[in-house]
């Protein structure tokens, strides 16, 4: 394999929208963890997440995909890793014990405590050939055709039934489908139409752009994050979230914002009042967390946030005001 300089290829992004129908669709689960491009060359298996960053050392037991039989290489894939809870069904909470962590030493430990696995759902480039320019369908039917399978990553069924997929999603407690043009080219980097996201249960990234101290138990400790994404090039407010946040996870933030409080705040403040500003700490806008919400209200906030957990694998600038 060639030195690092960085990934192969950005992945592919959905669109946000309406479930499309029809025989010019393909639906595949949307799994709840963290995306990542897997480039495979001489017995080298590297993955990278989507800000482009080498996540290889914090899932040892994922590089043995590069020893995988029926893959040619140098091979490309795209693909979700994952942990599953009790019920078997993937648990962004759980992996974000495996996040941050890249120490031999406790990664022996965190194998068998938090075990991964990754989804692979695309084939980009193969036996040396890249197939950007390919049909979903060719790149997908090649794909499946290939003699991958372990417990540690597997290909998982394409459905051409649109119910069908929404009834899987929601028995697997999945957080939603991703429906794809079957005769759509794979566009890296970039956010598409033909790729469209169909989430029941709505969740999103956000920039914290700041906190509020909380009251009673929380007293002297992070209350609520500002939430922020970006509009035009600017960063807005778009809400405010609490809920979610127990003490383990304010241990862990107090780590991460470090260093992270400024002056002033990125966006514009003049929607909250003065006597919350002046309790307000301002962050430089540099952290993305994920969040559940309802909706949106009429005042462009999100209703009824609720917190998940950090994405140290996203970057603030591809976070935006983004609405079915």
């Amino acid at each position: 394999m060639s030195p690092v300089t960085g990934p192969p290829v950005l992945p592919m992004m959905a669109a946000l929208g309406q479930m499309p129908s029809g025989a010019g669709w393909s639906y595949e689960m949307k799994w709840d963890g963290i995306r990542v491009i897997a480039e495979v060359d001489d017995g080298v298996c590297r993955l990278w997440s989507r800000n482009s960053h080498d996540v290889s050392g914090g899932y040892p037991e994922l590089i043995g995909l590069a020893e995988a039989p029926g893959l040619r290489l140098p091979a490309v894939l795209d693909g979700e890793i994952v942990t599953l809870d009790e019920n078997g069904a993937p648990s962004f909470g759980l992996l974000q014990r495996r996040m941050h962590v890249r120490d031999p030493r406790q990664l022996r430990h965190l194998i068998t405590e938090v075990p991964v696995s990754v989804r692979l759902f695309d084939l980009l480039r193969f036996d040396g050939e890249w197939l950007l320019e390919a049909t979903y369908d060719d790149r997908r039917g090649l794909l499946e055709s290939l003699d991958i399978g372990d417990p540690f990553w597997e290909v998982p069924p394409a459905l051409l039934d649109s119910d069908q997929a929404l009834e899987q999603s929601a028995a697997q407690g999945l957080e939603g489908v991703v429906a794809k043009r079957r005769k759509s080219r794979y566009l890296p980097g970039r956010r598409s139409a033909d790729w469209i996201k169909i989430k029941p249960v709505l969740t999103r990234d956000v920039v914290l752009c700041g906190w509020h101290p909380g009251e009673g138990n929380r007293e002297g400790k992070i209350g609520s994050f500002y939430c922020g994404a970006y509009a035009d090039g600017e960063l807005v407010l778009i809400g405010k979230v609490g809920s979610g946040l127990d003490f383990a996870t304010l241990d862990l933030l107090s780590a991460e914002l470090t260093g992270l409080e400024v002056d002033r705040p990125a966006f514009d403040p003049s929607s909250i009042p003065m006597t919350d500003r002046r309790r307000a700490h301002w962050l430089d806008p540099a952290l993305v967390a994920e969040v559940t919400y309802s909706g949106w209200g009429g005042d462009g906030r999100l209703r009824h946030p609720v917190w998940r957990g950090l994405r140290l694998d996203i970057n603030p600038e591809s976070v935006l005001v983004e609405r079915a």
